[in-house]
């Protein structure tokens, strides 16, 4: 985990299984993921904080786990 708020600039974008309301908000760097391979996601309410650092099947692994959360 980094708490490294954006690292090189990265654009952000918030997750559609999100809920809209400010509320359970997940981010990712779909840039940074196409040009490391590497899966960096974050709180949106607190971007200056943390973000994991996943691989490729770590992300689909939690996109999998989103899509089954109620």
């Amino acid at each position: 985990m980094s708490n490294s708020s954006n690292p090189r600039g990265m654009r952000w974008i918030s997750s559609t299984y999100s809920d809209g309301q400010g509320g359970n908000c997940v981010q990712w760097a779909p840039g940074h993921a196409r040009t490391t391979g590497e899966f960096l996601v974050r709180d949106s309410k607190n971007p200056a904080g943390p973000h994991l650092t996943l691989t490729r099947e770590g992300f689909a692994g939690l996109v999998e786990f989103a899509k089954h959360q109620d």
